[in-house]
């Protein structure tokens, strides 16, 4: 079994070279088929349209379609990449509220803060950050977003835990996430492509969703994309859920 760090190195080699369009991560593919892989997991045409840069074909749903934001809002989006989803829900904030992108690699952070200045976003900011170690204080935020991430991480009841401690009570997190609906083989836990790809360290429905209780959130479930996994994921017996979990 792959230990935890080694699972982020290969995890952050990955996405850096996303970054940088010398590869690919988790439901990334050529850049002319970015756009149309957004549209199928729930991304508008204005929406792809508003930031293109933004938008590296990465993701399994739209959390800010999900997602309750009112101006005035203080969102935190957890594996904020090129800062896509960031840039919609501080369209939905407006100037009176700030979005705030925690993402553990550079190139991203780099490549999201080139979007923000490019495109006149002055209330959107990222951070250099683990998930797993949010350095975002305690009670300070209105709603959480993320977008196919929380699979990545080693430890995902310590990201839910973090995310409870973060959120302001009667807060809510929007997921879209990659869960398991059967076992992966042993030789597929270990699979590097699986890993970055948001297959290899998945768990069960089940355990995801008791995580996310056992941190303190009531969870409802949104939707579930049964489907994503004969566009993209060659058949393996997963799905992509959408939820909210609310402190």
């Amino acid at each position: 079994m792959t230990n935890p760090q080694d699972t982020k190195n290969i995890v952050k080699d990955f996405y850096q070279k996303a970054a940088s369009g010398q590869g690919c991560g988790c439901c990334c593919s050529k850049k002319a088929e970015n756009a149309a892989i957004a549209k199928s997991i729930g991304y508008a045409d204005e929406e792809i349209a508003a930031v293109p840069e933004a938008n590296l074909g990465l993701g399994c749903g739209n959390p800010t379609a999900l997602a309750s934001i009112r101006p005035g809002d203080t969102v935190l989006d957890l594996g904020s990449g090129a800062g896509l989803d960031c840039f919609l829900a501080a369209k939905k904030t407006g100037t009176s509220g700030q979005v705030i992108g925690v993402d553990m690699t550079e190139d991203m952070i780099k490549k999201a803060q080139d979007n923000a200045q490019r495109y006149g976003f002055g209330n959107v900011s990222f951070k250099l950050g683990d998930i797993e170690d949010l350095p975002v204080e305690s009670s300070s935020v209105d709603v959480i977003i993320s977008n196919c991430v929380i699979n990545l991480a080693p430890d995902k009841s310590k990201v839910f835990n973090e995310a409870y401690r973060v959120l302001k009570t009667g807060g809510s997190m929007y997921v879209s996430d990659i869960v398991l609906l059967a076992e992966l083989t042993p030789e597929q836990k270990n699979d590097h492509e699986l890993i970055a790809g948001c297959v290899g360290g998945a768990v069960l429905k089940d355990a995801y969703l008791a995580m996310l209780e056992n941190a303190g959130f009531k969870v409802n479930i949104l939707d579930e994309d049964k489907e994503i996994n004969k566009r993209q994921y060659q058949g393996i017996a997963l799905e992509s859920l959408k939820i909210q979990a609310v402190k």
